[in-house]
């Protein structure tokens, strides 16, 4: 039989003698390692040591010393080869093994790891290398991957192709003596009933996939066209082709595709017309009189002036003439502006505004500030643009106050103010409640508190999760507003002729006040200055 046979593990010692086998803990201050009594019983219920005194074992565990201690009489070692776990993802798509070490035993070859794989139905995806590396060189313990299964091609979405212009271009004709055509603007795309406005490609089904088991995985086939069905539109031809439904003005607008009528008023909009709220474009080809609105849902065309009236848009607004807004003017637009000329109004555009004169009026817009023709004016009031300004000339000889901001969004510098001003007030919210909360904690402590005081403290706390919450939502969009406040800070400011003082200029975060004429210039932030550079074309 073996004698003297010593097996040393992580921890434990066990040594079969001619008078029995025997067990010794080696304390963790020396192995490093506190052995269970669950570790040592799985190993020797492996090396089938029979009889074992479960006492005993217990006992020298329980020591934590160098103590040995008889826990079955005389036997002979059983040797044990290596033995293969074999484990499947739960997708079925890999398959991975855990190679336990022999005892005494051999290691397993790679024609029986192969075998012992396809008794688990792995057949498919085996990586007969990585197999042939473990048996001659074997990671114990530890799972390695040793089969793949082939994913399968998902299909492609339908595609969508338009047959008409998405975006227009607002720049007016500049003609040869300097003026502005406004009359030659092609921003009306018209399309007549039956023209084909989309056409969607069907989506692909996708390929097959193989599983480690060698079973089919299905594709996920792509997705059929979502045509952007708006006003004025039907699907053909079994959902391949958007067409209009009406004669009118093709427009895409919150992401839909609409065909729009137009509403037409020969004379002004006065008493005798009244307010005009239409789903599609206006034309008026007369003045639209102070204390009037239009709301539309396409393009507004005014040929004569605009007083002291309102008007709102999805599409464009385009003043022939011009706006007297006697301080009661207002031009609210997703689109972009076009005017001869603007007084005394109020202007907000998510696209571009172009006049030959704006004076003493608040302007906003997301894209670019021009003032062409033979003026080429900005006077008094404010402007506050997202990408760029282009003027002859900015404010006046007389130091008019002039307030230009440039190189962020409006918008987004409106937000930044809010939260500047809202999250000190919640934080002041959110220490109230924390204040209330530790009022009912300490009001506990003396007793229990009645049912109404409970009711209203499970209430503040779940008013001051809300608020933390919300704090925690408003601090990181503050942050992110705060980072594109920094990025975006990249708008100019292009004059052609002259800025006058009085004029106050902010790019980004910078701000400078004219103070001496600026003429033939291009400023722009650098840094935290701004700086003054030659005019760029």
């Amino acid at each position: 039989m073996s004698e003297g046979i010593e097996i040393i593990k992580n921890g434990f010692i066990v040594e079969y003698r001619s008078d029995g086998v025997y067990l010794s803990v080696i304390p963790e201050k020396k192995s490093g390692v506190d052995v269970s009594f669950d570790e040592i019983e799985e190993f020797l219920k492996r090396k089938k040591i029979t009889g074992i005194d479960i006492e005993a074992v217990k006992k020298t565990i329980e020591s934590k010393d160098d103590t040995e201690c008889k826990i079955a009489q005389e036997q002979q070692e059983q040797k044990i080869d290596a033995e293969m776990k074999v484990r499947i993802s739960n997708n079925k798509m890999q398959a991975g093994v855990v190679i336990i070490p022999p005892e005494g035993g051999e290691m397993l070859s790679a024609q029986k790891m192969i075998a012992r794989l396809k008794e688990q139905n792995v057949v498919f995806g085996i990586d007969t290398d990585i197999i042939e590396a473990i048996s001659k060189d074997p990671i114990y313990n530890q799972e390695i991957e040793v089969a793949k299964g082939i994913e399968p091609i998902h299909g492609e979405n339908a595609k969508m192709t338009y047959h008409f212009q998405l975006s227009k271009n607002m720049k007016p004709k500049i003609l040869e003596d300097g003026r502005v055509d406004f009359h030659e603007l092609n921003l009306i795309e018209n399309v007549a009933k039956g023209d084909v406005l989309i056409n969607a490609t069907p989506p692909t089904q996708g390929t097959p996939g193989k599983n480690v088991l060698g079973e089919k995985v299905a594709p996920i086939p792509g997705k059929p066209a979502k045509l952007p069905v708006g006003k004025n539109v039907e699907i053909a031809e079994q959902g391949q082709k958007l067409i209009a439904s009406i004669d009118g003005q093709v427009v895409l607008a919150n992401q839909k595709v609409n065909v729009y009528a137009l509403y037409e008023v020969n004379g002004d909009v006065d008493n005798s017309v009244g307010n005009i709220d239409f789903v599609g474009n206006v034309i008026v080809k007369g003045n639209v009189l102070t204390g009037f609105s239009i709301k539309a849902g396409g393009t507004v065309e005014v040929q004569g002036v605009v007083e002291g009236a309102t008007i709102k848009c999805t599409g464009d607004i385009v003043l022939r003439r011009g706006m007297q807004g006697l301080s009661k003017g207002v031009l609210i637009t997703q689109g972009n502006i076009v005017a001869k000329y603007i007084e005394h109004s109020r202007l907000s555009a998510k696209g571009d505004i172009t006049s030959e004169a704006i004076m003493h009026s608040h302007v906003e817009c997301e894209g670019t500030l021009t003032l062409g023709g033979k003026k080429g004016l900005f006077v008094g009031g404010a402007a506050k643009v997202g990408t760029e300004i282009l003027a002859k000339m900015i404010g006046s000889p007389m130091a008019t106050v002039t307030d230009i901001e440039v190189g962020v969004s409006p918008e987004i510098r409106e937000k930044h103010k809010q939260l500047k001003t809202q999250i000190p007030k919640m934080e002041q919210e959110l220490k109230k409640t924390d204040q209330a909360i530790e009022m009912l904690k300490k009001l506990e402590k003396i007793g229990p508190l009645d049912e109404q005081k409970q009711q209203f403290m499970a209430k503040t706390a779940k008013t001051k999760t809300y608020i933390k919450k919300q704090v925690e939502e408003m601090k990181k969009e503050y942050e992110n507003i705060e980072n594109r406040l920094k990025e975006q800070a990249r708008g100019k400011i292009k004059v052609l002729n002259v800025i006058f003082p009085g004029a106050k200029v902010t790019i980004g975060s910078s701000m400078l006040y004219i103070k001496e004429e600026i003429k033939y210039a291009t400023l722009y932030q650098s840094g935290a200055d701004i700086r003054i550079g030659a005019y760029e074309k």
